[in-house]
């Protein structure tokens, strides 16, 4: 076939400079050995020198004095943890007034309506309505000695930020709440940290709030709402004893009384996170300003040689404000005078969203990244276009392993393009966290991509991460190590055979990024943390050769089979998500039954694609019900299981497909996108009865 016309057949856009470079050849140069000395010949050309890493790569962690085999970043001078990257930056109070000052007052926040472009505040005017707000609260009797908790219930916007730089302002707390969690928990938190004045953004919050409070002695005496309300919503409020007010209203109300701001201090509390956890009521992790202050320091420490952040970058916020891996990234971007674009509120515009803010800086979850992966390989849709796709990563893994990160190779330019456009055209900084991330996708996209693109690991608890991967260390497999704020030890675990001394353990984490315990909890507190003040995480992790540091497993969730051997399901799932038609898993096992089960969610774009290998056709509902597929992804994951060195009793022996993903909205998953195991156990009780009756037949 003609080079033309096999490229004419393609169909993919990103090869229109291709077609046209083919025309000036000769009929088979695509094929021959002319072009592809030309495309080498350009590819040795244009390659860009590797990354220069900040530390040998070799040894990104060093063991420090003691006998507790802890070890520390090797950014750090000194086994001295860092607390700060800014003099003048010590609390997010300062955070902002350094953006301010190093901006010149130039654009900080920004948001759009439906096909509008996006208009922005200065810090000036976030800083001026904050101290207006704030100025309010403090009218309305809140104060850093008293009444200082705010709830904060929205979505995105300039207005969440705002709202909390009002708390900061005047030495308050920031409680977020968010509508995930239910109106129970929302009614227990309010309760447990006493929040009398509540900002919410639309007002079915307000009535869920209300919800909350009728007929019940709740402290809730104040809802200032950031959209428009109905006089209906007024009534509703005086007759739960609680006051409906306008943001716009209560910013008068603070300019007409406005106080003179009275700034936090490193150590005074900041903010209240509850995390909603798999079981049991919400905890409310304490945070203080030196928590969040020296998280950010850290991030800022290990990308400032490579990536720093300066006045024209610009990030999209669409994660939840509610989490702390957000904050954290706003707190970089802020600290630069850089600016934040938020999104509209609908996750399904985040594409429209994306290319009209063109960001820089895009923070991202695992979920996400597998659906722009599925979505690449899903038009990959002929033997020739997926040759393409593979030749073309492959090419540019080379150029990964060898410490080189661009998107100007030709590579780029006639396959990759597209989906780095998706995303706007300029994202040069990503990172990953909150929940692990395939290597194989990491990689994938690391490479079309073509951005410094990192992945870190943490929790609430030390603030957002604890680790995160090294700039020119662009292998996959692991979270990097320890941040430049905090050490990171391995404990032994014995009865799952994790021990220390062997480089295996639970992890534990000390350092200024590890909270001040949970509110009004002082058991859960004392559970969380050691003698020693080591917080422990209950995640099993391995150091590397290198000084990172590996997830391998999960300590809460273990238990026992029937012939007495213990069993961690996250371990197994973690390898049985590596398998291509998987989306999802739930591993499954009982103590009275001798063999585990499992329940599959198969990727609705990439089991067609996969299955069709096999000869097998239809349409998605109809391959979830087809047995010849499940045999398939059974066969699929045994042998991924067999590879990752799982035992016999570790593999599952037989599994059932479902079609609806676990999500936050269907209780299957925690705001953080954690496995509820337990609401899995009961929604997929009949499954894993079917599953163990046939087993024993």
């Amino acid at each position: 076939m003609q080079a033309q016309e096999v490229l004419r057949q393609l169909r993919i856009p990103e090869l229109e400079d291709l077609r046209q470079y083919v025309r000036s050849l000769p009929t088979n140069a695509l094929m021959g050995a002319g072009a592809f000395a030309a495309f080498t010949t350009y590819w040795f050309a244009s390659r860009p020198k590797a990354i220069k890493p900040p530390c040998d790569l070799k040894m990104q962690s060093v063991e420090m004095p003691g006998d507790e085999l802890a070890r520390r970043s090797v950014l750090n001078d000194s086994d001295e943890h860092m607390t700060h990257f800014y003099d003048d930056a010590r609390t997010i109070y300062e955070v902002f007034q350094r953006g301010l000052r190093v901006s010149n007052d130039g654009p900080c926040l920004g948001a759009r309506k439906p096909n509008q472009p996006y208009t922005w505040l200065s810090y000036k005017q976030v800083i001026d309505k904050a101290e207006n707000i704030g100025s309010a609260l403090l009218h309305r009797g809140h104060s850093h000695t008293g009444d200082k908790h705010i709830g904060i219930f929205s979505q995105n916007r300039p207005e969440w930020t705002i709202s909390e730089l009002a708390c900061y302002t005047y030495s308050l707390v920031a409680v977020p709440l968010y509508d995930t969690l239910g109106t129970e928990a929302i009614a227990y938190i309010i309760d447990k940290a006493t929040i009398s004045t509540v900002i919410c953004d639309v007002p079915e919050k307000a009535q869920m709030m209300l919800d909350s409070v009728h007929g019940k002695a709740r402290t809730v005496k104040t809802i200032v709402l950031m959209e428009a309300f109905e006089d209906e919503l007024v009534t509703r409020g005086k007759e739960c004893g609680v006051e409906i007010l306008s943001l716009k209203e209560f910013e008068a109300l603070g300019e007409a009384n406005h106080q003179k701001p009275t700034p936090p201090t490193p150590e005074d509390l900041a903010i209240i996170c509850f995390t909603s956890g798999t079981t049991g009521d919400p905890k409310g992790a304490m945070l203080t300003h030196l928590n969040v202050i020296s998280n950010t320091a850290a991030f800022i420490r290990i990308t400032q040689v490579h990536c720093m952040l300066g006045l024209l970058d610009i990030h999209i916020s669409y994660l939840p404000l509610a989490h702390m891996f957000e904050r954290v990234v706003q707190g970089v971007v802020l600290i630069h005078g850089a600016r934040i674009g938020y999104f509209q509120g609908d996750i399904r515009l985040l594409m429209d969203d994306l290319k009209e803010l063109q960001p820089t800086v895009f923070p991202v979850v695992p979920r996400l990244l597998n659906r722009m992966f599925d979505k690449v390989f899903s038009q990959a849709n002929s033997p020739l276009k997926r040759w393409l796709l593979d030749f073309a990563f492959s090419r540019k893994e080379s150029e990964l392993k060898s410490g080189v990160m661009r998107r100007d190779s030709i590579w780029d330019k006639l396959i990759f393009k597209k989906v780095q456009a998706s995303l706007g055209g300029r994202v040069r900084l990503m990172i990953t966290g909150a929940a692990p991330v395939s290597p194989t996708i990491l990689t994938f996209l690391r490479a079309a991509l073509g951005c410094q693109f990192y992945e870190g690991y943490g929790q609430t608890e030390c603030t957002a991460g604890c680790s995160m991967s090294m700039p020119g260390d662009w292998s996959a497999g692991h979270v990097g190590p320890p941040l430049p704020c905090n050490a990171i030890k391995l404990v032994d675990v014995t009865e799952m055979n994790y021990l220390a001394a062997n480089g295996e353990g639970e992890i534990c984490i000390k350092g200024p990024n590890v909270f001040k315990g949970y509110l009004k909890d002082p058991e859960k507190t004392a559970e969380t943390f050691d003698e020693d003040g080591w917080l422990h995480t209950g995640d099993i992790g391995k150091w590397l050769p290198s000084g990172t540091l590996k997830i391998t497993d999960r300590k809460k969730h273990i238990f026992k089979l029937a012939q007495g051997e213990y069993i961690a399901p996250e371990k197994i799932e973690m390898v049985y998500n590596l398998s291509d038609p998987v989306a999802q898993i739930f591993v499954h096992g009982e103590s009275l039954q001798a063999c585990l089960v499992g329940i599959v969610i198969p990727d609705p774009d990439f089991l067609p694609i996969w299955i069709k290998r096999k000869g097998i056709e239809g349409s998605y509902s109809e391959l979830c019900n087809n047995k010849d597929v499940k045999n398939a992804i059974l066969e699929d994951l045994l042998r991924l299981g067999k590879d990752a060195g799982l035992k016999s009793f570790e593999q599952v022996r037989d599994i059932a497909l479902h079609t609806e993903l676990f999500s936050i909205q269907n209780g299957l998953l925690t705001p953080t996108l954690k496995a509820k195991r337990a609401e899995l156990r009961n929604r997929f009780q009949q499954q894993i009865a079917e599953l163990y009756s046939k087993i024993k037949m």
